[in-house]
C-alpha cells in the first residue's frame, strides 16, 4: 500500500512539473509571437493604388530603391534585405507582395500582375525611376517589372533569383526535415515554427536554403544574422498565403533579352534552392548583365555580406545610378 501511495505521489509530482514546464513554454511562445505580430502591424503604410491597396514601408532619403522580398517575407524583410546590401543615400520602398502581411490576394496573382502592382505603387508615390532589388522569389516580379515597365527601372539587381531555368528548376531542398517544414508552412503553424526554431534550428536553416554546417562554422555575427532571418518569418500564419502563391508560380521563359536596365545577378553554388542555374540563365540572356557567383554561402550568402555589399555598390556606381559614378558597366565577371 505504501508503495502504491508513493507511486501516486510521484506521478502527481511529475504531472505538476510537466504542466509547469508546459505553462512556461506557452508563456514564452505567447510573448514572442505577440511581439512578432505587433512588429508587423506597425511601421508600414497602405497605399491606395490603381492595382488595389498595397502595404509598404518607406525608409531613408536619397536615390529611390524598390526592395522586393522573397518567399516568407513582407515589407519588414524587404527593409532588412537591402540594409545588408546598400549603405546610406537611398530611399527604400519595401512592399509586401500578394498574400504577405497586410497586402491582400487579388483575383490575378500572376507574376506579371505583381509587377504591375509594383509599378502602381511607384506611381502612387510619384516615383518615376527606381533601382529594383529582387531577392529569391521576389526576383520574378522584379524581372517582369523591368520588362513591362522599363521606364521605371534604372537598374536591376537579382539576388539568389528564384526564377526560370530550362533544365534545372528552382526547388525546395529535398530532405525529410524540409518536407516536414514545408508541411508546417502550408498549415500556417505559428507554434510549430517557433518550437522548431527552439528545438531544431538546423532544420529551418536547411529549409531556407542554407547548409547548416556552413552556419555552424560561420562567425557569431553571421550566425546571428541567419537566426534573425529564421525568426523574421514569424508570424508564419500572416505570411503563408503569400508563400502558397510563390510555391505554385508559373515559371516560364521570359524575353530577358529585352531588358534594357543595367543588371547584376548574384548566387551561390551551394544554394539549397538551386538558384545558380536560374542566375546563370538570366545573366546569359539579359544584355550586358554582370554575374557574380560565390562557391559557398547558401541562399543567404553566408560569409559574403561585406563582399556582396561591395559588389552592389560597385555595380550601382558603374551603372551611374549609385551615390558615386564610374565608367560604364563592364561585361560579366566571376569572383
Amino acid at each position: 500500500m505504501a508503495v502504491m501511495v508513493g507511486i501516486r505521489w510521484l506521478l502527481l509530482a511529475v504531472s505538476l512539473v510537466v504542466l509547469a514546464a508546459g505553462g512556461l513554454v506557452f508563456l514564452s511562445y505567447n510573448n514572442e509571437i505577440s511581439r512578432a505580430r505587433a512588429a508587423v502591424e506597425s511601421g508600414a503604410k497602405v497605399a491606395k493604388t490603381a492595382a488595389g491597396p498595397i502595404e509598404y514601408a518607406d525608409r531613408g532619403d536619397g536615390i529611390p530603391l524598390l526592395s522586393i522580398h522573397g518567399a516568407g517575407g513582407g515589407w519588414d524583410q524587404g527593409l532588412a534585405n537591402v540594409a545588408d546590401l546598400v549603405g546610406d543615400g537611398f530611399r527604400v520602398i519595401a512592399p509586401s507582395r500578394f498574400g504577405y502581411l497586410g497586402t491582400s490576394i487579388p483575383s490575378d496573382v500572376s507574376t506579371a500582375a505583381q509587377a504591375d502592382a509594383h509599378a502602381a505603387l511607384l506611381s502612387s508615390l510619384d516615383l518615376d525611376r527606381v533601382i529594383v532589388v529582387g531577392i529569391s522569389a521576389g526576383a520574378r516580379s522584379a524581372i517582369e517589372l523591368a520588362l513591362r515597365h522599363p521606364d521605371k527601372v534604372s537598374a536591376l539587381i537579382l539576388i539568389v533569383p528564384g526564377t526560370y531555368a530550362p533544365a534545372s528548376p528552382v526547388m525546395v531542398e529535398g530532405s525529410r526535415g524540409s518536407a516536414f517544414v514545408f508541411w508546417l508552412v502550408n498549415a500556417g503553424a505559428d507554434f510549430a515554427w517557433w518550437a522548431t526554431e527552439k528545438i531544431a534550428p538546423s532544420v529551418l536553416i536547411r529549409f531556407i536554403g542554407v547548409p547548416p554546417e556552413l552556419v555552424e562554422s560561420a562567425s557569431a555575427q553571421e550566425r546571428n544574422r541567419v537566426m534573425t532571418i529564421v525568426r523574421s518569418i514569424e508570424p508564419l500564419s500572416q505570411r503563408f498565403p503569400g508563400i502558397n502563391i510563390d510555391s505554385t508560380a508559373d515559371l516560364h521563359r521570359l524575353p530577358l533579352e529585352e531588358i534594357a536596365a543595367p543588371t547584376l545577378v548574384v548566387s551561390a553554388r551551394d544554394d539549397l534552392f538551386n538558384t545558380l542555374p536560374a542566375a546563370e540563365f538570366a545573366a546569359s540572356n539579359i544584355p550586358n548583365a554582370k554575374l557574380v557567383v560565390y562557391h559557398t554561402g547558401g541562399h543567404l550568402l553566408v560569409g559574403h555580406e561585406e563582399d556582396a555589399r561591395e559588389v552592389v555598390g560597385d555595380f550601382l556606381a558603374r551603372a551611374r545610378v549609385g551615390p558615386s559614378s564610374k565608367p560604364p558597366l563592364a561585361a560579366s565577371a566571376r569572383p
